[in-house]
């Protein structure tokens, strides 16, 4: 026998899996669909989003099935292998991941899909325990607190310098994010970090020129 024919045959046996039953297959695909009930139960657990995407949601929790049934089939013979590969590639998904955290849990559905696909519950079962312990503990660990943003619009007599000199004595941290000024007036957007939040408004209510005044929280980076 060649070297050739060899590699040939060994590759041949290695994707043949002609011997797993229409039963296994349900059952690793069932099983795979119980962690997507998991996965769909602990994303709406630690979901924070003010827009909340159901469709969004479903899609991250079925994913692992439909990565299961794709293993399945790759293993199943090499010429579905190689077509899946090459349809695979060819495929653009242009649809953002707006939150770093729907971006974990799109990873975590596609590795529990591949993981089960391969029949390995044991270590699906693992990373999905030790994964949701550790977003639950980090989730509870204390962090920074974001700053506000402080929005102010007034008329041409508000005082800036005023404004950023009663900003420092009642905040840790104060930085100018942009100035808008007009004819008929002026805005102002501060970032700022304060444990004093009703003195500080109270205080520049009574301003003179101060007309309205936004303390806003904000997640993640603003710019302007």
């Amino acid at each position: 026998m060649k070297f050739g024919d060899v590699i040939k045959k060994s590759i041949l046996e290695g994707f043949n899996r002609s011997d797993m039953s229409t039963t296994q297959m349900a059952i690793i695909l069932f099983v795979t669909l119980m962690f997507a009930v998991y996965l769909f139960f602990i994303y709406k657990l630690v979901n924070k989003s003010s827009m909340y995407d159901k469709e969004l949601h479903i899609t991250i929790s079925l994913m692992s099935v439909i990565t299961a049934g794709i293993i399945l089939a790759m293993q199943s013979n090499i010429v579905i292998s190689l077509g899946m590969v090459g349809a695979l590639s060819i495929v653009r998904f242009r649809t953002a991941v707006k939150s770093p955290m729907d971006l974990l849990f799109l990873f975590w559905s596609m590795g529990v899909g591949i993981i089960c696909g391969a029949g390995l519950f044991e270590v699906a079962l693992m990373v999905s325990l030790i994964a949701t312990v550790g977003i639950f503990v980090l989730e509870y660990l204390p962090g920074n607190k974001k700053p506000y943003l402080l929005i102010i619009n007034g008329t041409q007599e508000m005082d800036e310098d005023t404004i950023v000199k009663s900003v420092e004595q009642k905040s840790s941290y104060r930085k100018v994010k942009a100035r808008n000024r007009k004819k008929k007036g002026m805005d102002m957007i501060l970032e700022v970090r304060t444990k004093q939040e009703k003195e500080l408004l109270a205080e520049l209510e009574n301003m003179n020129g101060v007309e309205q005044i936004s303390l806003l929280t904000h997640e993640g980076e603003v710019r302007f």
